[in-house]
């Protein structure tokens, strides 16, 4: 995909409310008639929904026109993006398959422990010392997960230390296997935020509509460690 159709479907996604080509050109550093170009070829591929509303939020006469509003498709597309990592999955899975067979524990305890190693892997692999604040931390667990299609997304309204995550990476796997997928995943964050102590972000399961099923949240800097 071209970069900078790559960035303006990044910057959609992460944004709560649909968004108009002047505020995507902006967050990308575009002129608008190449921001439009391409929101409308993402658009033409399914990746974005659009939606045509007035930005001053008024109606009636003297409102103003309508502007063109893009937001992300809630389709699973067969694209690069959304990003999927179904061949992550399935390693996991097969490693706690041959494990439990060797040990005789559980096989979704195992999986869980084994997403959550690898997890740890992933977030120790980021930095070379610890995270020197809980805002740090956090913003380092979503550099971290952004690499794996998680699109981090912090709801509107006040405060800004819950994140969401739009895209689910096992996303048809969750589907059909809810509980076994959900619990996995959450697991892999765990380890995630686990190996950025001592100020790791909370990860908690609570499933949405459209998307992850895990919420972050920045700790206190009056947690306990």
């Amino acid at each position: 995909m071209d970069p900078v159709r790559r960035q303006l479907y990044q910057f959609v996604c992460s944004q709560s409310m649909p968004v108009s080509r002047d505020q995507a050109a902006d967050a990308v550093g575009i002129p608008r008639h190449q921001a439009k170009f391409h929101l409308d070829r993402l658009t033409a591929e399914d990746l974005l929904d659009t939606e045509y509303a007035r930005l001053t939020g008024r109606s009636g006469p003297g409102a103003g026109r309508t502007a063109k509003l893009y937001r992300r498709a809630g389709r699973d597309i067969a694209l690069s993006l959304p990003q999927r990592e179904y061949e992550l999955a399935g390693r996991l899975m097969a490693a706690a398959i041959v494990l439990s067979a060797t040990t005789g524990e559980p096989t979704v305890e195992v999986l869980n422990r084994i997403a959550h190693d690898y997890g740890q892997a992933m977030g120790a692999a980021a930095t070379t010392r610890p995270p020197a604040d809980p805002a740090a931390a956090l913003e380092l667990t979503l550099d971290v997960l952004r690499k794996y299609g998680y699109e981090p997304r912090r709801p509107a309204g006040p405060g800004d230390d819950e994140v969401e995550l739009v895209n689910c990476p096992f996303h048809a796997l969750a589907r059909e296997q809810t509980e076994l997928a959900c619990n996995m995943n959450h697991a892999l964050i765990t380890g995630v935020a686990d190996a950025l102590a001592p100020h790791s972000p909370a990860v908690r399961l609570a499933p949405g509509p459209a998307r992850c099923c895990v919420v972050l949240k920045r700790c206190s800097a009056h947690d306990p460690e």
